[in-house]
Parts: structure tokens; C-alpha cells; sequence
């Protein structure tokens, strides 16, 4: 990156536009404790409109959530404009759990309920946001959003608007450094927090993120993948499966357009 500088810049008038545009008084951001989250919620928090910071615990490791009271306290020392709310759901994670029929389907509940946790913090952005007429701030960055899909459909990628999600999970790192987000943040091992443990993301997608931006920099670069060793194609293979299965989360929801015949 040439200057984070001036992509900080950038991205805060972008910002700055878009809420003065949409006629919206602030943002809301759910704060994870992750590096995507910190960045995003700072660059929020440098336009001088309010933001609203929400730290949503389910069943969450104490350290997630450790990184990320201590991440809004530092938000909240720089930035007058900045105002936070701690909410526990696991109660009503519980609730719904409790309410479910019983399934043999073991792995496969697994999966859906941790999709549920991310939907049901969209829900709780939302209540907040519609409160105040803020914008819902998504955190997805470039390789997750449009590389492979690795977010949850309705969960964290229910959002107004994405700050971040030009930038490669490399580039979000080098904008947490020039704005000093907290080292504990930085070093951190990233992960979704879906899961009520500390499996990180590249132990759920089998590759890390500098070996997933690498595999879409090069599908797009060397399209007839030539010279790759055995290592470089397994990367590729992960990243395609990814990408592959994901489809229905990246691309637009398909209409069934009807004829005009039929209409008529």
C-alpha cells in the first residue's frame, strides 16, 4: 500500500458522504475484538458523526471479548463521538436452541447454529440502528467478501454499507498500524467467534489469509494457473472450493423474470 494515509482519508470522506447523502445521523458497528471490526469502527469514528459500538457476546471466549472492551475504550478516550453498549445474547441464542426439534443432524446443526449467532447480531445492529437512524457498518474485508464468502448470509453480511471491503486482509493490517489500533488486536489470530471456542478462521478454511490473497491475485494474474507447484494448487483448490460454494452469498439473489407474454 503506497499510503494508508490517504486511504484513510479517503475511505472517511467516503463515509462522511454517504451518511450526509443517505440523510442518516451516525453508524453502528459491532465490535468483535478482531482486526476487521476495530478498523472499521475507527475509520466510523473519525468522521465525527455518532457511532454506536456493540460488543455482542454468545457464549463468547473470554478473550474475544476481553480485546474488545478494551479496544472501545480506546475509541471512547480518542473520540467524543463515540458510545458503546455491552449486550449478552446468549440468553436468547438459548431461548431459540431450546425451541428447536431434535435432529440426528449433528454437524450440520453445528454449522447453522453458528450461522445463527451472526443473525442474530445482525437483528440486534439493526434494532439499534433503526432507533437512531444509523447506519449498519459492515466489517467484511476484501478476500472474505468477494474472494471466499466466508461470512454468514444475513449475519455479518447484512449491512448498509462496507468500508473495508476494498482492501485485502493485508492492507486492513497495514491501516490498523497507521491508525495504532491496540497490539492485542494486531497480533491477534483472526476468527469468526461463531463457534463458542477459539478456532480460528485459518484452521476452519484450511489456508491463512496471505495464502488466500495470494491464490485471488493469482487466478486473476496467471489464469491458466502455469508453473504452480504442488502447494500453490492446493492453496488454489481451497480458494476455489471457497469461492465455488459461496456463490449464492456473492452474487445478487437471482430473479425469475417473467416473460412479457405472460404478462400481457
Amino acid at each position: 500500500m503506497k499510503s494508508p494515509e490517504k486511504v484513510v482519508n479517503h475511505i472517511v470522506e467516503w463515509l462522511k458522504s454517504y451518511r450526509e447523502e443517505s440523510k442518516m445521523n451516525g453508524f453502528v458497528v459491532g465490535v468483535s475484538g478482531g482486526i476487521d471490526s476495530a478498523v472499521t469502527s475507527t475509520l466510523c469514528s473519525l468522521t465525527g458523526a455518532p457511532v454506536l459500538c456493540l460488543e455482542m457476546e454468545i457464549h463468547q471466549e473470554e478473550n474475544q471479548v476481553s480485546r474488545a472492551n478494551e479496544h472501545i475504550k480506546w475509541l471512547e478516550q480518542k473520540f467524543p463521538n463515540v458510545v458503546h453498549h455491552n449486550l449478552s445474547l446468549t440468553g436468547v441464542f438459548e431461548g431459540f436452541v431450546n425451541g428447536l426439534p431434535t435432529t440426528d443432524l449433528k454437524e450440520e446443526q453445528q454449522l447453522s447454529l453458528a450461522n445463527t449467532r451472526a443473525r442474530l447480531r445482525m437483528t440486534t445492529l439493526y434494532y439499534f440502528a433503526a432507533l437512531q437512524r444509523y447506519l449498519v457498518a459492515g466489517t467484511g474485508n476484501k478476500v472474505e467478501d468477494f474472494g471466499v464468502g466466508f461470512y454468514t448470509k444475513y449475519g455479518d453480511g447484512g449491512v448498509d454499507l462496507s468500508p473495508i471491503a476494498d482492501l485485502l486482509k493485508s492492507q486492513v493490517y497495514e491501516v490498523a498500524e497507521f491508525l495504532g489500533i491496540i497490539d492485542t488486536i494486531q497480533k491477534a489470530a483472526p476468527t469468526d467467534g461463531l463457534w463458542g471456542d477459539n478456532r480460528t478462521d485459518e484452521e476452519q478454511m484450511g489456508a491463512n489469509y496471505d495464502d488466500l490473497e495470494w491464490a485471488m491475485q493469482e487466478i486473476e494474474q496467471n489464469p491458466s494457473l502455469k508453473d504452480l507447484n504442488t502447494k500453490q494448487l492446493d492453496i488454489i483448490n481451497v480458494y476455489k472450493g471457497f469461492n465455488r460454494q459461496n456463490q449464492h452469498k456473492m452474487n445478487p439473489i437471482p430473479v425469475c423474470e417473467i416473460p412479457t407474454s405472460l404478462l400481457v
